[in-house]
């Protein structure tokens, strides 16, 4: 009997004799690498450095004209006893959760209502964007001017309507001048809630409303079944640049009040400035700028669980 031999054909695959670097430098899916780290770069040297060397200034007694030491927690022992510093973080609270709240509301309303059918429709919508693309130096000064102890606008208007007697000392006075920065601040943000939510409620299908009408859904029910779960992500993204631009406004108290009157105004922004820069300070300066991380961090962190939780209502994945 003949025996018929078959043979294999070899499986061994060629060693590639390619170096790493050439591996890696061919490879498409290290394609998208080459591309962020141009990015990456610009992050790690104008961000990432800045935030490192202010931490570590906070630790030391650092002053303008002379270096400074390593010295600890001191400079965080102290704030931890400064009554100024425990006010800056209350007004900066109050000014984040006021204006924050009612910019929320306001461009919510105005998105619904640009979001409808209605003559000039555009040109409003130029028309709401104008606070948002003014200077934040010129918002500040117009507000100096409407806030005047002796010509305000304001003032001038209520006398004349027989509601007060004598004008409003605006930014002299303690519980005013909150109002006046936070009424400033809530005019310069409303314009970015409210065109970002409109984009937002732009990518809604119409059907889903008319379905909804048909069913003999009211207005209420249209907005919370169908326009605000849709909505969710678009508000949580928007809140969050929102509380996180509210929270660090500089310019705008700085322009009109620089922290008065008797440090009322002042924010965590405008003392560490304050502490920092004008009094030569800069360890100190630094401990509050970076006391200000974990406020910034719990308001992401807020929003990013916030997130999580939608997609587990909705049953989508949590990536």
């Amino acid at each position: 009997m003949t025996t018929i031999q078959t043979s294999m054909p070899p499986t061994t695959a060629h060693a590639d004799t390619r170096s790493l670097w050439e591996r890696v430098r061919v490879n498409r899916n290290w394609l998208a690498l080459w591309f962020m780290l141009p990015a990456a770069a610009f992050l790690l040297l104008f961000l990432a450095y800045p935030l490192g060397l202010g931490v570590w200034m906070s630790f030391t007694d650092l002053r303008i004209g002379r270096g400074g030491n390593f010295i600890g927690f001191e400079n965080y022992e102290w704030l931890w006893s400064d009554s100024i510093f425990w006010l800056s973080v209350f007004n900066t609270l109050l000014y984040t959760l006021i204006a924050s709240a009612i910019k929320f509301a306001i461009g919510l309303y105005l998105a619904l209502l640009l979001n409808r059918h209605m003559p000039f429709k555009a040109m409003i919508r130029a028309v709401v964007l104008i606070p948002f693309i003014v200077p934040t130096v010129l918002s500040a000064i117009a507000f100096w001017w409407i806030y005047d102890a002796q010509f305000s606008i304001v003032s001038w208007s209520l006398i004349k309507l027989g509601l007060i007697s004598q004008n409003i000392n605006f930014l002299g006075d303690s519980d005013w001048a909150r109002a006046s920065v936070i009424f400033a601040n809530i005019w310069r943000g409303v314009p970015f809630v409210a065109i970002t939510l409109l984009a937002g409620l732009q990518t809604v299908s119409p059907s889903l409303y008319e379905a909804a009408t048909l069913d003999g859904a009211t207005n209420w029910q249209r907005f919370r079944y169908i326009t605000y779960p849709l909505l969710t992500p678009i508000i949580a993204v928007v809140m969050t640049f929102s509380v996180l631009f509210t929270f660090t406004d500089f310019q705008l108290v700085w322009a009109l009040t620089r922290g008065g009157p008797v440090n009322a105004t002042h924010l965590m922004a405008t003392l560490s400035y304050q502490r920092g820069i004008l009094s030569g300070r800069l360890g100190e300066g630094a401990a509050i700028a970076t006391a200000m991380i974990p406020f910034l961090l719990a308001a992401i962190a807020i929003s990013w669980f916030g997130m999580q939780r939608r997609k587990w209502q909705q049953g989508t994945d949590n990536d």
